[in-house]
This record gives C-alpha cells, structure tokens and sequence, in this order.
C-alpha cells in the first residue's frame, strides 16, 4: 500500500490508430511534441517511461497458443506508460495533455492494483 500523500501509480494504454485523412507531417508533429511533453512528464516525476509494442506476438490460454494478439476491430495496443497521480481525475488531467489525442489515438487509463491477488477477492478476474 501506498504511503497516504504518496501518488498512486496508473498504467496507461495507448490504443487506436492514427486519423486517416492527416498527412504524414501532422503525425510526426505530434510524434515529435509527445516525446517532448513525455519528458517533461517524467522529469515532473509524473510519468515512468514505458514503450511502444511491436506487431505480432502471441496468446496464451489453458486451449493453446495462438499467433498474435487478438483485438477488437482497429482497437489495437500501440504502447503503454505509467502515471504517478494523486487520483484517478488527476492521471486524466495528464493524459489529455497528450499531443497525440488530436489525432486519433486514445489513452485508457487503469489503477494498478497493490495487492496480491486472491481467489476470495472480487476482482478483473472473477467470473460474472
């Protein structure tokens, strides 16, 4: 558990892809000001350093292995970083700074949990 004035930590999941009517300048533009909003960002010491995902990979379940990973339509995962905020609204705050957002990406923000996981919890996993 967190300290109490201690910030919580949240990931951040960048989903989606690029507005398809921007020219290739537009996106870099804002490719180029999120690296620099980014460390900005972790020098405040309210982002960690995450990274983009490469294609392909693949999924494991108790039925196998399978090629891939499987999204939603167009939904796909691009990346992933961590917040360092005071609450969920704050995180939020930070995120829709993001340069990125103005041209299609979006930003699902998640609490990571502290405690360990347990069968007699109710949690993600727990079946409906």
């Amino acid at each position: 558990m967190n300290p109490p004035d201690a910030p919580s930590e949240y990931l951040v999941i960048s989903r989606g892809q690029w507005d398809k009517d921007l020219p290739p300048e537009t996106i870099q533009a804002a490719i180029d000001q999120f690296y620099i909003w980014l460390e900005k960002k972790v020098e405040a010491g309210q982002m960690i350093k995450g990274q983009r995902l490469a294609t392909g990979g693949a999924t494991v379940s108790k039925k196998g292995v399978m090629d891939g990973p499987y999204g939603e339509t167009k939904e796909v995962i691009g990346g992933y970083w961590f917040v360092l905020a005071g609450n969920l609204q704050a995180a939020v705050e930070i995120l829709a700074e993001n340069p990125c957002v103005q041209c299609g990406l979006l930003f699902e923000i998640r609490p990571i949990e502290t405690e360990r996981a347990s069968a007699y919890a109710v949690t993600n996993e727990t079946p409906d």
